[in-house]
Formats: C-alpha cells, structure tokens, sequence
C-alpha cells in the first residue's frame, strides 16, 4: 500500500519542528545582559568553521567602547554569556560542538577578516555537563 504524499510531508514536517525546538533562538542585534553591566549584543553565531577541537559554536558578540585594559572584565563577562547564554543554544547543533569560542569586538567585523584597529577578545570554552569550561585559546 502507497502512503499519501501529505502524509509523508506532515511527518517531515514534525520532525523539522522537532529538530528546530532543540535550539533556542538567539536574539541577534538585541543586547545581552552580563554581569559587568557593559551594553553588549549578539552579532551572530558561526558552526561552518571547525577549530582545532572539531564542530565550533562561535557567539560573536558587539561591545561598544571596549577598550584594551578590560580584558579581566570582558573574560568574567565572556564565562557567563556561555554559561547563560551559548550553552542554551548548541543543543540540537548538528554537528554537536566540542568547542565554544566567545568574542566582543569595539566594532562589528566580518568573521575571519583582520582589524588591528578593533578592540577583539576571545575566550575559549568545552561544553560539560550543560556548562562552560574555560581552556586556553
């Protein structure tokens, strides 16, 4: 006996929205609260460039003013955002994350591209146990 073609379109269907409800959707350009109070916002999360532990979830996010002398601040910031914010999100990534990159940039810059005039920090995080564990980047 021959399914009928709407049939097998709904179960596709449910299984996209299924599969789509794993993963929070991030607020890209809405600003994020951290502990600093610093005003920050999502810029956009890149999963098609491997890192050196494999699948990457990279949370890019815009610090306006940030300047060079607040590295300890940014990296106290950058562990809350992946433990409250990223590790939310790379549930039902496909492929899983075994690294999460966070970043703040003065300005927006395009992934991967150079800006030596742009104030950039990057903190580096393995997901365990539904939180963030820092490692050296």
């Amino acid at each position: 006996m021959r399914r009928a073609p709407s049939l097998r379109l709904s179960v596709l269907l449910g299984a996209l929205a299924l599969a789509g409800a794993c993963t929070e959707e991030a607020p890209v350009g809405e600003a994020v609260e951290v502990p600093s109070g610093r005003e920050v916002s999502l810029i956009d999360i890149v999963t098609n460039a491997p890192g050196p532990a494999g699948a990457t979830a990279r949370f890019r996010f815009l610090a306006p003013g940030l300047s060079g002398d607040e590295a300890e601040t940014a990296a106290v910031d950058m562990q809350a955002l992946c433990d409250g914010f990223a590790i939310k999100r790379i549930d039902g990534m496909v492929p899983a994350p075994q690294q999460i990159v966070i970043s703040f940039a003065s300005e927006t810059v395009p992934f991967g591209e150079a800006a030596p005039d742009v104030v950039q920090f990057f903190e580096s995080y393995r997901p365990a146990n539904g939180a963030c564990v820092w490692e050296v980047f």
